[in-house]
């Protein structure tokens, strides 16, 4: 029996291992998200957090900051949506591994 716990004991630190280097490459790697044919671009870190919104310059139209608005929030939906499918951890609890 103590054979046996050793060997899960084990196992179960390898998965985290695992796991914990697919968080690391997931929060290096950057998703992007477009709106407007382009017009905005919204890149995010892996772990959703903001690293850089790019706006062209025709986008900008002072009397209608509500429609640029609703385009930086459509590429950060956008690259999100990207994040959620493209990631590898998708969905995944190390606990359930177990």
């Amino acid at each position: 029996m103590g054979s046996g716990f050793s060997k899960m004991k084990k196992q179960r630190r390898q998965l985290e291992d695992q796991f914990a280097k697919m968080q690391e490459e997931m929060q290096n790697t950057e998703y992007k998200g477009v709106s407007g044919n382009g017009l905005v671009e919204v890149v995010l870190g892996g772990d959703k957090n903001l690293k850089s919104i790019t706006i062209k310059p025709e986008c900008v139209d002072p009397k209608d900051v509500e429609g640029l608005q609703d385009l930086i929030s459509a590429a950060f939906s956008d690259a999100a949506k990207i994040l959620d499918e493209q990631s590898p951890m998708s969905g995944m609890n190390p606990m359930d591994l177990l």
